[in-house]
Order: structure tokens, then sequence, then C-alpha cells
């Protein structure tokens, strides 16, 4: 697809998953309305986790999610394609695979060329198209700036579902993508990236999560989630507190993007790292040789980022050379332990 000559970082000021409203506010937002229950609701909102499971039946459970946000790169097919691997990746998060996917669009179509558009829906179709699904159709109403995403409904053995509150004592913590997307695209509204850390960060967020789902699937985790605007350590305290464990975080074994820790040590630092921080800053414990910078890194809001899973010890290290061959960052970065005072620990 030939590059659009619109900008659509000209249009945001945060772009992708970093859009997010602050988990805090959000959480306490939440929590003040009553749901009904059913007993063929698996999961709902209750532990945070990546999407919503509902039993059809004792072979089959729907998997329902949506995510959309304002752009994360320049190119309009580009936003697309990780737009809508960013929306499928909730479903692979839970070991299901994509059914039916409406696209979701806001757009200013007095400003921003209609052309433009296309190209977007174009991008996210090639995404519905790799994963298998089939779009049905979606909604579009007049908005500045534009935004993007998809509703999704998967399908996944009600027995086999993958949730954020399924991790033991005793697991190992594999990550399959690098982290500091929102670090770089930051950089790059500010002219302060370099091409190719930049474009190997492009490159990662377009990538689908569906091998890491049949991994998980075919080692029986039971424990996930992905990674995305709460950054790594959000991710990862939402779910160790729904498992009711504690998370102990290696980060110097945390695969980062080039160019990242020098950016931060600068002073790039997206907002969203610092919401993230508050939202979790009286769930976890730093130790005290963690740097700053690092702990910041840890907090940077992700698009599109890779799997968390926590998986038997013994089956990490043959999941882990599965893993490699898709997702080549891929790396065991921690442990699952008993719970202690807090919900995760950062180490260096």
């Amino acid at each position: 697809m030939k590059n659009s000559s619109f900008d659509l970082l000209t249009t945001v000021e945060y772009g992708g998953c970093s859009a997010k409203l602050p988990a805090k506010q959000l959480t306490e937002l939440l929590s003040s309305i009553p749901l009904l229950k059913n007993e063929n609701i698996l999961v709902d909102i209750e532990t945070h986790d990546d999407a919503g499971v509902y039993k059809l039946n004792e072979t089959t459970a729907l998997i329902v999610t949506t995510d959309f946000f304002p752009p994360v790169c320049s190119d309009p097919y580009t936003f697309g394609e990780i737009a809508a691997a960013n929306s499928l990746s909730d479903i692979y998060a839970m070991g299901g695979k994509p059914l039916l996917t409406l696209n979701i669009n806001m757009f200013p179509s007095k400003t921003i060329p209609l052309d433009v558009l296309r190209d977007i829906l174009a991008g996210g179709q090639n995404k519905v198209n790799e994963s298998g699904a089939f779009t049905m159709g979606g909604h579009t109403i007049e908005d500045n700036p534009p935004k993007y995403g998809l509703a999704v409904v998967g399908i996944v053995d009600p027995n086999r579902v993958i949730t954020n509150s399924g991790a033991k004592v005793g697991q190992k913590l594999i990550l399959t993508k690098p982290i500091g997307s929102g670090v770089l695209s930051a950089a790059q509204r500010m002219k302060l990236a370099k091409e190719e850390p930049y474009q190997e960060s492009i490159n990662q967020m377009k990538i689908l999560n569906n091998f890491a789902a049949d991994v998980m699937q075919k080692h029986d985790v039971k424990g996930a989630t992905d990674i995305t605007g709460f950054g790594l350590a959000g991710h990862v305290t939402k779910m160790a507190t729904a498992s009711g464990v504690t998370m102990s975080i290696n980060c110097s074994s945390v695969p980062l993007l080039d160019q990242v820790k020098e950016l931060i040590e600068e002073g790039c630092i997206p907002g969203a790292a610092f919401r993230n921080l508050e939202f979790i800053e009286n769930d976890i414990k730093c130790d005290d040789n963690l740097s700053v910078d690092l702990k910041m890194a840890m907090c940077d809001a992700q698009t599109s980022g890779g799997i968390l899973m926590a998986i038997d010890s013994d089956k990490a290290d043959i999941a882990l050379v599965e893993l490699k061959k898709y997702y080549p960052y891929s790396a065991i970065i921690g442990d699952v332990l008993e719970k202690q005072d807090s919900a995760t620990v950062l180490s260096n």
C-alpha cells in the first residue's frame, strides 16, 4: 500500500492506547454501576479482564470485546492495521479465535480527504482477513480527531478460557513482544525518534497475537493478558490482583525496543506512563536499585502489545522456543509468587 500524503499524527496529542482514560478514574467510575449477573457469564468486568465471555453451550463460548483509538502513526493504512491487530488481541489473550468484526469509525470528512478513511479501513481489513474473521459491517460518525477500531466476537471452548485470574504460584511469566511503543510514538511526534527503532515499533504493533494463543492452548495455560494501555506494570498488577498472587518482574529481562531507554533518560516520557504509575503505585514494590528510567519504561502505555502468560515452570523453556519462531523478542521475565503485601514486585 502506497503511503498517504496525509500525516495522521498531525491530528493528535495522544495516539493509540495512550489515549485511554486514566485507569484510576475508570475503575472508580465503573464501581458505581450495577450489572446484571447470569450463570452463563463466565467473565465480566469484575476482574478487569481483556474481554467478556458468555457460555452458549458445553462446547462453545463467545468472547466479546471492543477497542478503538486515535492515530498512533502517520500512515492511514498502517494505522488501520495496528488498530485492528490491537482489537483482535483481546480474543487471542483469552485463548480464542476471532469470528466476527464490526468497524468503529470516527472521522472528520470536512477536513480530511475520504481517501484517508478508505485506507484506514483497508489496513484494518487486511488484519481481519489474516485472522480469518468476517467483517459484518460497522458504524461511522463525524468526529475529530479520527479514531478507528473494531468490535470483535470470538469463540472458545468454555473449559479452555484463559483469563487474567488464572495465574498460579510457581509459574513463570513470559512476554512475547518488546515494550516501548508509547515512548517511540511520542518521540516520533516530536521528531526525536530514529528511523529504525520507530519502524521496528510499527512492525511489532502490526503482528497478530494468534500464534501466542495457539501456544498457550497447547501448553494448557490458564492465566494471561495482553499488554496495552496500562503498561506492562499496570497489566501485571491487574493480573496479580485478579489471581490472588504476587508477580515478581525482573525488569532487566523485559525486552525493550531500541532507543527507548535513551529517550526516557532524555525525558521523553508520555503522560500516560505517569497516569499508569499513579494507578498502581500503592500496589507495587520497587527494589532500591531499580532505576527511575526503567520503572517508567514498565509503565509505558503500549498499543497492540504482546501477550503476558503465566506458564508452568516445566513448560516455559519449550514454549519459549516455540514462541520465538513468531515473536523473536519473547522472554521469561518473572515469576508468580505467594501473595505478599504488594501485588507486583519490580527488580532490576
